[in-house]
């Protein structure tokens, strides 16, 4: 099935006109960071209201996905993060959806990302997309035997890593991958194979239809039911977005989005201060967004998370969208030369009182927890700083804070005499 063809939504009236300050919290809410911690849902519940947390292989306090998580609930053991995701480790031939009790797989998503497992149909269109192009960066010597091969032996030891299934490898750069990597990654694409879990960082693949429950392992959905679902999705965990923030959410085209946003739920609403460039002074600084009709029901009130956040968290993941509700510049620098980087490898920003209010670049040193250099907003954000660092460092096991760069010297003063 192809894509759906471009189409203009209907225009229709906003059904509501927000400021920027109820935005932001409709923003915050919508991603669990306003109002009390599910801790009832837990790491699951967190994952199913976020839709998609994103993978990385950079690891300084924690792994991203492991980021995500302890930024809405707080300490939760890394290990219970795990087992939340991907269940537990029941080899072939017992394997099954209920043996293992995993609520999630890994596929692409806004990157590579963990997804709930009740979205595996969701992604129909893009496994047939993938299978359409025919490959995605290789191309097989023996498509039919290596990908043969490959299923056999999943089925017979699955779960298996490319390691285990022969070799990731062929001897070279990263990326002159074997043919058995190539067959996986391509089965993976294309929805025979799944990531059930990472185990050393290395993809661990099993067969769908032992990973998949048996009632969502179809491909059935048409590719514009699945863009439906995905863009709802995509609202219900931004609560208000412009459609480039419902595109970029799990990575589709704007046509995409265009032709099935009249069928989500989303209402049209505007939003004061979002509208940039030309259009700001044309619609006197309100833009044109989308919004979950739930998020729109309720007044966001309560608690606000005091925490540091990963570069890939879906609250700012989207550079653009969190300058314009945070009014904050944020940029991973880690493929940034180190002289040429401005806050550090892995800054992770700040959230206090429901701002973007600081960012620090942390490292681990056994047990010392180095913060490699910080920069506060202002005077007010030295107490936030020093709370969320000390609660960081207590859940990665550290018992020790040392600060190695403040530029502001008095409020480096200040930030050591409440973390002494």
């Amino acid at each position: 099935m192809t894509n759906p063809p471009r189409t203009t939504p209907a225009t229709r009236r906003p059904e509501a006109t927000l400021r920027a300050d109820e935005a932001r919290r409709i923003a915050l809410r919508a991603q669990g960071l306003l109002g009390a911690p599910d801790r009832r849902g837990g790491v699951r519940g967190t994952l199913r209201r976020l839709g998609a947390v994103q993978l990385d292989t950079i690891s300084v306090l924690a792994r991203s996905h492991e980021l995500v998580p302890y930024a809405r609930l707080g300490g939760v053991g890394r290990t219970a993060v795990e087992s939340a995701y991907w269940g537990a480790d029941v080899p072939a031939p017992r394997r099954s959806p209920e043996a293992t009790g995993a609520a999630a797989f890994e596929y692409w998503s806004h990157a590579a990302c963990v997804l709930p497992i009740e979205e595996w149909p969701n992604f129909a269109f893009r496994r047939r997309a993938r299978r359409a192009k025919g490959h995605r960066w290789h191309v097989l010597d023996d498509a039919e035997r290596s990908c043969a091969a490959v299923l056999d032996r999943l089925k017979a030891d699955g779960p298996l890593t490319s390691t285990e299934l022969g070799g990731a490898k062929n001897g070279g750069p990263w990326w002159d991958w074997s043919e058995t990597k190539i067959a996986v990654e391509w089965l993976l694409d294309t929805g025979e194979v799944v990531c059930t879990q990472r185990r050393g960082w290395k993809r661990v693949y099993d067969l769908a239809e032992r990973a998949v429950p048996g009632d969502l392992l179809h491909d059935d959905l048409a590719d514009t039911e699945c863009l439906r679902r995905l863009v709802a999705q995509a609202g219900a965990a931004l609560g208000v977005a412009t459609r480039a923030d419902l595109a970029d959410y799990h990575r589709l085209k704007a046509d995409q989005v265009d032709a099935v946003i009249e069928d989500t739920g989303l209402v049209p609403v505007e939003v004061e201060g979002w509208a940039t460039g030309r259009k700001a002074a044309a619609r006197g600084g309100t833009a044109e967004a989308w919004a979950d009709p739930a998020a729109l029901s309720t007044e966001p009130r309560g608690r606000h998370r005091t925490t540091l956040l990963s570069p890939f968290d879906s609250l700012i993941w989207d550079r653009a969208r969190t300058q314009r509700i945070f009014d904050f510049t944020h940029r991973l620098e880690a493929y940034v030369p180190k002289p040429q980087r401005i806050h550090g490898y892995f800054a992770m920003p700040l959230l206090a009182g429901g701002k973007l209010v600081g960012r620090v670049d942390p490292a681990r040193e056994g047990r010392t927890l180095v913060a490699r250099q910080i920069s506060v907003s202002s005077p007010k954000a030295v107490t936030p700083m020093a709370k969320a660092l000390q609660e960081a460092a207590e859940w990665v096991g550290c018992d020790t804070i040392r600060v190695e760069r403040m530029d502001d010297h008095k409020l480096a003063a200040e930030l050591m005499r409440q973390l002494a």
